[in-house]
């Protein structure tokens, strides 16, 4: 009588796309060092300009209102994770010089080098501080988007949490694909519900 045969090996789950670009540790040729790190208030100047240049990609620069100002004295109230917390992806030509004030408790930076085959210039170079690029990165498509997305997803595992939420214009058809390759179910079932404007003035004395 033939022996039966050994069951198949278990198919191994699905694991999440990690986000991260491939990383060298010899930099050549071309290197880009990129890092995410949490924000400080001395970020406050370029945070409110990233704000700003989303208010223009949007077409909501009629509603953007945000100063230096607002943002230090609501941003960093409360320690990172405990209330608003900003990751910060950098990208530069040089090495990132060491700073033990970036580190938390909860949260290293994160590093990775990527050699390119050439050059990227930077052209808000007047505009944001040196470590900081603009649209040639992104539009290159050298992951980094995925990078921070997956810090961000990364961060919430470590933390408990069960999901994580944002959200994203109807009209930006290749930041829908972006976030359903990176394992998000876009829900067109939902619609976000405001009050605003006189509406809102309406209920100041309400109650």
């Amino acid at each position: 009588m033939a022996a039966a045969a050994p069951p198949p090996p278990p198919t191994p789950a699905p694991s999440a796309p990690t986000g991260l670009p491939d990383s060298d540790s010899t930099p050549v040729g071309h290197p880009l060092f990129s890092r995410i790190r949490l924000a400080t208030p001395l970020d406050v100047p370029n945070i409110q300009k990233l704000i700003h240049q989303m208010a223009i990609f949007e077409k909501l620069t009629h509603l953007f209102t945000a100063t230096e100002s607002d943002l230090a004295s609501t941003l960093f109230k409360s320690p990172p994770f405990h209330s608003f917390t900003i990751f910060l992806l950098e990208v530069s030509s040089r090495p990132f010089e060491k700073d033990s004030n970036l580190h938390s408790q909860n949260f290293t930076p994160i590093e990775r080098i990527i050699n390119l085959d050439h050059s990227l210039s930077d052209p808000e170079a007047e505009t944001f501080r040196n470590g900081i690029n603009g649209d040639a990165v992104v539009a290159g498509r050298k992951g980094l988007g995925k990078m921070l997305l997956s810090a961000v997803a990364s961060q919430a595992v470590k933390m408990g949490y069960g999901r994580v939420e944002w959200v994203v214009l109807d009209w930006n058809v290749n930041a829908i694909k972006f976030y359903e390759e990176m394992g998000a179910n876009v829900l067109p079932e939902w619609r976000i519900c405001r009050i605003t404007g006189p509406a809102l003035e309406a209920y100041r004395d309400a109650i």
